[in-house]
């Protein structure tokens, strides 16, 4: 389908999909945290579920909830006839599933799957982590790729698919949060995508960007990540 209402009803299945994935990452952290002492899993997969319990609240039930609200809501409050791009909005959704399918298999890879914390800090996801930091790494561009499409769309739908009369004064305000949030998500998406990049090169392909021993800066992460990070949420 390419009906701007359908496309988000789909995200917001698949958010809430996410949600209860997410929420039995997190009742096995709080299980394993309700008395002191190792009782139910190891330290490694604890581990693995508070990144991926992280990764999948954040990019898998938050993002594509209020992207399915826009979607939803934009086209009727502009009285636009839907989004100015549907083709492209029915891509941006379809391959959620498969970023996400993705990061979750790495669980089951030899070694685990992420271990590192959701915000991936140098040089734990570098020099400790485990090779499924390479499928963890392709499942953050694809979403990534998909918050940026979705955000094309969401700006350019409010600035040209505004019915007569509907002024920029006009516009209810969730259009104008969306709109400066899409423009946010672009500028900030490829900044994750690099730091993420730099990650995996570092990882596999013998880099230093991280790494102080080559002339690298692990804060450098934290700087680059956090100036993705607070413009995302």
């Amino acid at each position: 389908s390419t009906i701007h209402k359908d496309i988000g009803s789909l995200y917001l299945w698949f958010s809430f999909i996410m949600f209860l994935t997410g929420g039995a990452m997190a009742m096995v952290i709080r299980a394993e945290l309700f008395q002191p002492g190792l009782q139910l899993v190891e330290p490694n997969f604890f581990n693995q579920m508070t990144t991926v319990h992280g990764l999948i609240m954040v990019f898998g039930a938050v993002m594509p909830a209020f992207t399915g609200l826009a979607n939803w809501l934009i086209p009727m409050m502009i009285g636009a006839p839907d989004m100015a791009l549907p083709r492209m909005n029915n891509w941006s959704f379809w391959i959620l599933p498969f970023a996400f399918t993705m990061l979750l298999s790495s669980l089951f890879m030899e070694g685990g799957g992420p271990n590192f914390g959701w915000t991936f800090y140098a040089p734990l996801s570098t020099t400790y982590s485990p090779d499924s930091t390479a499928l963890f790494v392709f499942a953050i561009h694809i979403m990534g790729i998909s918050s940026m499409m979705g955000a094309i769309n969401v700006i350019v739908t409010i600035v040209n698919l505004r019915a007569p009369g509907m002024t920029w004064m006009k516009l209810p305000l969730f259009v104008w949060t969306w709109l400066i949030t899409a423009f946010l998500l672009i500028a900030v998406m490829p900044v994750l995508a690099g730091a993420v990049t730099m990650v995996l090169t570092d990882k596999f392909f013998g880099t230093s960007f991280f790494d102080t021993a080559g002339g690298g800066d692990p804060v450098m992460f934290q700087h680059i990540f956090w100036f993705f990070g607070h413009p995302e949420v």
